[in-house]
């Protein structure tokens, strides 16, 4: 097949969950297939980047854009001049006459079996008709993430400005869904949660892709771990992320060290913003930033946690401390679409001392631990290898492909 693959971003460096998902299926579907990708680009992207694309799409094209850092002045104003705008801010902030510009002029050469927009912020560009069977590839229910995020929202300001994003997310997922031939998600979870948002809104039942690991990188470490040492990972720009944190070291660190007065935590990913570094003031927490290789530091802690209250999808985080035969504590957000069983594989806990609990109790209980490590890496290896996952994406890839020729409507 001829494939025109839309996205946001170029993948690399792989330091997001959705990233590294889109990676491992495109490279999967590039020995079989031929890809085109077509994304944004901003100036901190590099040469290496860019080359490194090559090994999952025969052509890249890219279209220049830059956002204002989080956080930053700049960034707030940027938003304010979509507060008006019937489309969410988190979509319609990547309007580009240049990148739909090059995305009808690629379809104009007729030559793609189908085309694949990859989250949500690229059918803004999308033009109304399209020649090919049209995929949409979701790694979140969109709309549940704006939900949470307005009844997590601390004060009335931000509760009304979040629950505004939410009912526009409502409105344009749901419009969104029904111009797609298929709509692949990433959980049963999420599956059920679109036919129950949006029932008038899919043309056939949601396809379910499940999450995976690549478990011959993300290996157990010969390293000893550090008893009392808690360690997160994640991209520290996205919401949901900074909220954990900020949650659980307000909340639950507070209460860990009651019973471990060492207990220390490790903050680990990518950009983290002002009121994410403001927790390295905390004594025993640190935060890191990006970093190369996130393998030691998850091999340094004890107990991997997952302290969220808000996403949607899947975290690949959870299925890369389990492959690496790491004890995880989550909330029943943060564990929300995988396949996990609590007690055995994970521990799950929602009230703050509970969650405190579940991680003092891996603490301290070395066998029971160790029992709940081994079950975890047995769980990842024998049935999320990425290579399995891929091939199921690539099935359904196939089989919307040949669901009908001609022009397809996208309205």
């Amino acid at each position: 097949m001829k494939l025109l693959w839309l996205n946001a971003g170029l993948l690399l460096p792989l330091d997001k969950g959705g990233k590294l998902r889109t990676w491992h299926v495109m490279r999967h579907l590039a020995a079989r297939h031929d890809i085109t990708y077509l994304s944004f680009e901003d100036a901190t992207q590099t040469e290496a980047d860019r080359i490194g694309m090559r090994e999952v799409c025969s052509r890249l094209e890219t279209v220049p854009r830059s956002d204002p850092a989080k956080g930053t002045w700049r960034f707030y104003a940027d938003a304010a001049g979509y507060l008006l705008d019937p489309v969410p801010y988190a979509v319609a902030k990547y309007r580009s006459a240049a990148y739909r510009a090059r995305a009808e002029a690629l379809l104009a050469t007729g030559k793609f079996d189908a085309v694949i927009c990859d989250f949500l912020p690229p059918l803004v560009n999308l033009p109304e008709r399209l020649p090919c069977p049209a995929v949409l590839f979701t790694h979140n229910v969109e709309a549940e993430i704006w939900r949470r995020h307005a009844e997590q929202a601390a004060n009335p300001a931000s509760k009304f400005l979040m629950t505004g994003q939410w009912q526009r997310m409502l409105r344009f997922e749901s419009g969104a869904l029904s111009r797609f031939d298929l709509v692949l998600a990433v959980s049963e979870a999420d599956g059920r949660t679109f036919a129950r948002l949006y029932p008038n809104s899919l043309r056939r039942p949601v396809h379910v892709v499940q999450t995976g690991v690549e478990t011959d990188y993300f290996t157990p470490s010969s390293t000893e771990p550090t008893r009392t040492h808690m360690v997160f990972t994640g991209s520290m720009d996205w919401l949901p992320n900074e909220d954990g944190m900020t949650y659980f070291c307000r909340e639950i660190l507070p209460k860990i060290r009651q019973a471990e007065s060492g207990a220390t935590l490790s903050i680990i990913g990518r950009a983290p913003t002002p009121a994410v570094r403001r927790l390295a003031d905390i004594p025993g927490v640190e935060v890191t930033g990006r970093v190369d290789d996130v393998r030691p530091h998850i091999a340094r802690g004890a107990v991997y946690v997952v302290p969220l209250r808000i996403g949607g999808g899947t975290r690949l985080k959870i299925f890369e401390a389990m492959s690496m035969a790491k004890a995880v504590v989550s909330t029943t957000v943060g564990a929300e679409g995988l396949p996990v069983t609590n007690g055995r594989d994970i521990a799950i806990a929602d009230e703050p001392s509970r969650f405190a609990h579940a991680v003092v109790h891996l603490m301290r209980d070395t066998e029971n631990r160790r029992a709940m490590e081994a079950a975890a890496r047995r769980l990842v290896v024998e049935r999320y290898d990425w290579s399995a996952v891929a091939q199921d994406f690539e099935d359904a890839l196939l089989k919307a492909a040949g669901l009908a020729t001609g022009e397809r409507a996208i309205a």
